[in-house]
């Protein structure tokens, strides 16, 4: 079996880029898989130095085949740089496997995605594979499918990536016209068009919305573990990702994942608990912010 390429995009978080790295070498594929590192230019003058200790942390690196690092000589941004930089390699390669600079990988990571990229790879219902899943209550599948494309430590092929649309507005129209903005948003429990309206106006930058959005007008799936392959370390600090608390914590799972002759469908036991947990998460937040509100007014 030949091995996806990983890219992985770092900024100015040497900390969180070396958690990601030294978790990457305890998988057992590592020593066989080439590694890019897009490593983005500073924003502002403040961020130079942390820029510059992650770039001398990724240089002195090993542990992978070969590694290939490039330095960006102006701020892309974090959306810019993923999409080109994913663009780029997976063109070259045919598939990929994705990361950011604050994802903790279980040492069965590469495996799965480089079994699952490799079962699935002339499947044309299938657009990409993750490593993470959320922290539900219920108890999930061994690992399931369902509709779109997710964020934290992915992988694709080139001719999932070719359905990537980057322009929001359109994306936007066309749920709204196929009027699938109640699906797309898991049942009104979690407000992906929110994000997307959001992003269309500029006051974010998402990626990841317009992947789901791309993979879920295309009728795609992803295949996810029933148990997390993936810690996302970055919800402490001020990275940019597609989750920002730690109610998204999930525990990395200590054993491979089986997803042999599962059947290739979306799962709706997998989309009811996906829906329990956003509305869980909903109301722990209104719960918090009633909280913070008391709390402001008796001092």
């Amino acid at each position: 079996m030949k091995l996806a390429p990983i890219v992985l995009f770092v900024y100015n978080r040497p900390w969180h880029s070396q958690q990601t790295i030294e978790a990457l070498q305890k998988n057992e594929l590592s020593s066989e898989s080439e590694l890019f590192i897009y490593s983005d230019a500073p924003k502002a003058e403040k961020d130079q130095e942390k820029v510059q200790e992650a770039r001398d942390y990724v240089h002195s690196i090993g542990g992978f085949k070969k590694i290939t690092i490039i330095e960006r000589v102006e701020n892309w941004g974090l959306a810019n740089s993923i999409i080109d930089g994913v663009t780029a390699i997976v063109n070259q390669y045919g598939k990929i496997i994705v990361l950011e600079d604050d994802i903790v990988t279980s040492p069965y990571f590469l495996r799965y995605m480089n079994d699952a990229l490799n079962l699935y790879a002339n499947n044309e219902e299938i657009i990409s594979v993750h490593g993470y899943v959320y922290p539900v209550k219920e108890k999930l599948p061994e690992a399931f499918f369902l509709l779109g494309a997710d964020c934290w430590g992915w992988a694709t092929w080139k001719r999932g990536w070719e359905l990537f649309n980057s322009d929001g507005q359109y994306l936007l129209d066309e749920l709204e016209r196929r009027k699938l903005i109640r699906e797309f948003d898991f049942n009104d429990s979690y407000q992906y068009s929110k994000m997307l309206k959001s992003q269309i106006k500029g006051t974010n930058d998402s990626w990841a919305v317009r992947w789901y959005a791309s993979a879920f007008l295309a009728g795609k799936l992803t295949l996810y573990p029933g148990r997390s392959l993936v810690y996302n370390i970055g919800s402490d600090d001020s990275g940019t990702h597609c989750g920002e608390s730690a109610d998204f914590d999930a525990h990395l799972t200590e054993t491979q994942i089986n997803f042999r002759n599962i059947d290739i469908e979306p799962s709706n036991n997998g989309k009811l608990a996906f829906e329990e947990f956003f509305g869980n998460l909903k109301q722990r937040f209104i719960s918090r912010l009633f909280k913070k509100i008391f709390n402001s007014i008796i001092k």
